[in-house]
């Protein structure tokens, strides 16, 4: 039991010495794994008619369509973790309401 106890207060130590978690820049994201091919291929960035089916999806069902893929874009749709595909999902989704 007191193990235990130890392993989880190094776990814990370390996390906090690791610092904050910072939240993924999904403007940053989009643009480096998203925008080159949306500006040229459908649905294009700021196109809010062609873009309305999939926002009627909900982030979380659009986060996994992203993370499937779909031809012509690949799995993650570029992005290099769920993570980053959701905040790169969330800023279109903002940007398009």
């Amino acid at each position: 039991m007191r193990r235990a106890m130890f392993v989880v207060l190094g776990a814990m130590a370390a996390l906090l010495a690791a610092g904050p978690v910072v939240a993924a820049d999904g403007k940053a994201i989009w643009e480096k794994s998203c925008a080159g091919c949306h500006a040229v291929l459908a649905p294009k960035f700021g196109d809010k008619a062609a873009w309305a089916p999939q926002i009627m999806m909900g982030i979380d069902q659009l986060t996994a369509s992203v993370i499937k893929g779909k031809p012509p874009m690949p799995p993650n749709g570029g992005a290099t973790s769920e993570a980053d595909v959701k905040a790169a999902v969330e800023y279109l989704v903002g940007q398009m309401k």
